[in-house]
């Protein structure tokens, strides 16, 4: 199965809005052949790319209607609820180890008990996305986050804060490859562009974890004893003796009860508000035309529109496809309809492999296979780095001249609130001649690891703030653009799958590099390593065809 055949957009003129309609409507030629199997744009394409190229017809008919911009808008919430969570232990692990008291290379357990969770997450709901079907995925993720996040502000010990964070991490995880693949698949082919959008509510996750820190932490966490140092933790003391009890160290707490909620705020939207259908493109691959059908025709009614496709049209395309394998036994293939669910499971297992291997069905796939997970590899790597350790970082450059914690908490809403420019510019990106797609991510990531090394040589406020605020602002620009292409690139069958072990390689690697950099003594080593693992990224994606970029998604 290709995983593109050309880079049109394909017109839906609406004179032709019935013309593959019901078998009783639809004027069969002198042969009895229905007119779909006379269409030029279907030459050459596999059973599954014909019944999804007239899927994307379909979809593209509507434009960006109500349905759409629902599904655009809660798969957003995700991608709020993925960085909203992941810059939380930054702003939390401080006041943690001051009432907890756990050495200082115990720091970074958090963030990787944390990525722990996602890398399963990823790995997981990414696979069980095109078994198991978009619905049930969708929704099980943000339910699993909620729970376990609802509970983290309450445990006393280090130990059970980490289990409840990888937990956590295990709902959050699957969410960027899962809001990605199901966006992709409803979104008209000409509003691609929104997939990257779909970033914007990274940065929105950022600043509104990072006000609910502004306006707990600094007031309730615990201050400087009798001695005019930092009050130490309970356990460190003897007992009487002043320290940092749970009372007066409520701050974090009260933090993360909060994005607990958020969290199940996004999963009733999802579950009870806004009902959401499986997707087409799902149902089409596991046979299931019929389906397929009522859930386009669901989807045209929300619009206010007509369905413009039958069971016979995807009917005459299967027949015609088992009348040309006959020859082979009538064998089975992917988006074979009826014929495929009464196959036998010894031939469904054969057809779960053929799945498997569209990752490296030739050497242009495998190579951009390949490319995608080491630019995912170290981007993780250096955006981990960087989420987990600049609070830290800004914290103690800050104090070192003089600006207090609650400057340092407001700066970081400065900081952050400009990365929602920065994902816009990325889905500018989409549209302007020569630059496109790739050379965003070569510039944004480039800027990215410059502005990293660049904040290891100074330390003012101005630069403190303006260099912090560069990287994220390029890193947000180079994310957009990375989330959002990467499903473009692989069919549906394998697309869930594929974004899952994109981001499965990066998660895991996201656990390794708070380890290591929890280990360097300079913080600005720290700095260079998550500066020079981006400019990885910089090659991997020079080494990337372009011809795939933007072609027709099936």
């Amino acid at each position: 199965m290709a995983i593109a055949a050309g880079g049109g957009i394909i017109p839906h003129p609406e004179d032709s809005k019935h013309l593959y309609g019901d078998s009783e409507t639809v004027d069969k030629g002198a042969d009895g052949r229905h007119p779909i199997l006379d269409d030029e744009e279907l030459k050459g394409l596999t059973l599954y790319e014909k019944k999804a190229l007239l899927v994307n017809r379909e979809l593209d008919s509507h434009g960006m209607g109500r349905y759409q911009w629902w599904i655009w808008g809660l798969c957003g919430f995700g991608y709020f609820l993925d960085l909203m969570w992941a810059q939380a232990f930054g702003l939390v692990a401080t006041p943690l180890q001051y009432e907890l008291g756990f050495p200082k290379d115990q720091y970074g357990n958090i963030f990787s008990a944390f990525s722990a969770g996602l890398t399963a997450g990823a790995f997981v709901w990414g696979v069980l996305v095109d078994i198991i079907g978009r619905q049930y995925a969708f929704n099980l993720t943000c339910l699993i986050a909620s729970v376990f996040g609802l509970c983290l502000g309450a445990p006393s010990t280090y130990s059970g804060i980490l289990v409840l964070t990888a937990f956590t991490g295990f709902g959050v995880g699957g969410n960027i490859p899962i809001d990605t693949t199901i966006c992709l698949e409803f979104i008209p082919q000409n509003r691609r562009f929104l997939l990257a959008l779909l970033s914007i509510f990274q940065p929105l996750g950022v600043v509104v974890c990072s006000g609910i820190a502004y306006g707990f932490i600094p007031k309730y966490t615990c201050g400087l004893g009798p001695d005019g140092k930092q009050l130490p933790a309970c356990n460190k003391v003897a007992a009487g003796a002043p320290c940092c009890t749970k009372a007066i160290n409520m701050g974090w707490r009260y933090t993360l009860f909060c994005l607990g909620a958020i969290t199940l705020f996004a999963f009733i939207m999802r579950f009870v508000v806004f009902r959401f259908q499986e997707s087409p493109k799902f149902l089409i691959y596991r046979g299931k035309d019929a389906k397929a059908v009522k859930v386009l025709e669901h989807i045209a009614k929300f619009n206010g529109k007509e369905c413009g496709i039958s069971l016979a049209t995807f009917d005459a395309l299967t027949d015609e496809e088992a009348s040309i394998n006959s020859a082979d036994g009538g064998l089975a293939v992917l988006g074979g309809g009826a014929r495929q669910l009464e196959t036998s499971a010894l031939t469904k297992i054969k057809l779960e492999f053929v799945r498997m291997k569209l990752l490296f069905a030739n050497f242009q796939i495998a190579r951009m296979t390949i490319l995608v997970w080491i630019t995912y590899i170290f981007d993780y790597w250096g955006f981990s780095v960087a989420g987990s350790f600049l609070p830290q970082i800004l914290l103690i450059k800050n104090a070192s001249i003089n600006i207090g914690i609650n400057e340092t908490y407001r700066n970081y809403i400065i900081i952050y609130f400009p990365g929602v420019v920065g994902v816009l510019l990325g889905g500018l990106m989409y549209a302007v001649p020569l630059i496109g797609r790739k050379w965003g991510m070569i510039i944004s990531s480039a800027l990215m690891g410059i502005s990293l090394f660049l904040f290891a040589t100074v330390n003012t406020e101005a630069s403190n703030i303006g260099l912090n605020l560069m990287e994220y602002f390029f890193q947000s620009m180079f994310n957009a653009i990375l989330y959002g292409w990467t499903p473009e690139v692989f069919p549906a069958p394998i697309r869930g799958t594929a974004c899952g072990i994109a981001s499965f390689w990066g998660r895991l690697f996201g656990i390794v590099s708070p380890l290591i950099a929890a280990h360097i003594s300079d913080i600005n080593g720290v700095l260079y390593l998550a500066g020079g693992a981006v400019f990885i990224c910089t090659i991997a994606i020079l080494l990337m065809p372009t011809k795939q970029m933007g072609a027709q998604s099936y």
